[in-house]
């Protein structure tokens, strides 16, 4: 009996020994948790800043040999740009010489010739001198052609005018249109008229008919114009004006005549 009550004396120490610790150990458990992961955190942070510290340093050495790389590919580019450089101002300054020495030379021998050049002015006067007197010779000859062929023009056409006009010449019995008595003197026409021969008016060849008989502007003989014929329209010198029929009675060249000294005062 006493070992038994010894017995369960013992297991009530235990089991309160047992609550004692088991109530230790939970109020221990989150200090010694937080503990824990204090102490986890600082190893795996030390994991990383070594596992860094190392990426950084291999990095490191990379990054200096690509660097050393390009930098020595740069400066090898550099070094052949300076030396082609150097080679081409080289080249430059030699060429430059040589186009001073032969410039000099030729504006020696062929342009700054003060003798040569000087002939070479003097004969330029000389022959400009003679070119402008053939000029003005040319010129003065063209104009006195060109006036001698208008004064031929004129005096062409007046006489033409007169041949046509030679009805309207004055006689002793009536004065014509161009000899009025109211005039101090006879009139231009007048004069011409009493030198020219009357022309009796002719029939001219069509101008597209001359053309077919290769004779351009020529004039075929016609029966003379009557008093009792039409009048007959030309197309050849004369224009497009119709030839007058000779006068046929006093009383027409007296009419004109009154209508000339009409349109005189008027």
């Amino acid at each position: 009996m006493a070992d038994l009550l010894k017995i369960k004396s013992a297991v009530e120490d235990f089991q309160k020994e047992y609550f004692h610790k088991n109530s230790q150990a939970e109020e221990n458990r989150e200090r010694e948790t937080t503990a824990a992961t204090q102490i986890q955190s600082w190893f795996r942070a030390c994991k990383v800043r070594a596992y860094l510290s190392h990426l950084h340093k291999k990095a490191v050495i990379i990054q200096k040999i690509w660097r050393g790389f390009t930098a020595r590919a740069r400066v090898r580019q550099m070094v052949k740009e300076a030396y082609f450089i150097m080679k081409m101002n080289f080249y430059n300054t030699m060429a430059v010489r040589i186009q001073r020495q032969w410039r000099g030379f030729f504006v020696r021998k062929y342009i700054r010739n003060f003798y040569a050049r000087k002939n070479y002015m003097e004969r330029l006067i000389i022959k400009n001198h003679l070119i402008r007197r053939e000029l003005d010779e040319i010129e003065e000859f063209q104009k006195r052609e060109s006036e001698c062929l208008e004064m031929v023009k004129e005096q062409t056409a007046k006489i033409s005018q007169a041949q046509r006009l030679h009805h309207l010449l004055s006689t002793k019995q009536c004065p014509g249109v161009f000899n009025s008595p109211f005039r101090p003197a006879p009139h231009e026409m007048e004069l011409m008229l009493r030198q020219v021969k009357y022309q009796t008016p002719t029939r001219l060849v069509p101008r597209d008919r001359a053309c077919l008989l290769c004779i351009p502007g020529s004039a075929a003989p016609s029966s003379s114009g009557t008093p009792k014929s039409p009048l007959i329209k030309s197309t050849g010198t004369y224009g497009s004006r119709p030839l007058l029929p000779p006068i046929a009675s006093k009383n027409q060249q007296v009419m004109m005549v009154k209508a000339k000294i009409f349109t005189d005062e008027k």
